[in-house]
């Protein structure tokens, strides 16, 4: 492998890597537990599915309600320390 690929490469393919990683996990999420993707027949026939609950599962999630809890803020102890009128 060292013949074909230079050492400048490893960073972007790490980066590359990742983001493939990504997508594939969020597509098989959503083929998976996504109320409105219908793979099997029965439910393809149906025009409305009645499923309002699974929906709000797929919604919210446990990592969205543990987001709620949290300040929107990447980095609130640097924000506090420079928006401080105290000084």
């Amino acid at each position: 492998m060292g013949r074909w690929m230079r050492p400048e490469v490893y960073p972007l393919m790490a980066a590359m890597t990742f983001v493939t990683g990504m997508c594939v996990f969020q597509l098989t999420r959503n083929v998976l537990l996504n109320p409105d993707v219908r793979i099997e027949k029965a439910h393809r026939s149906m025009a409305i599915l009645e499923n309002e609950e699974e929906g709000e599962k797929y919604a919210q999630h446990s990592f969205r309600k543990f987001l709620r809890t949290r300040p929107p803020q990447v980095m609130p102890s640097i924000n506090r320390f420079f928006s401080d009128q105290s000084n």
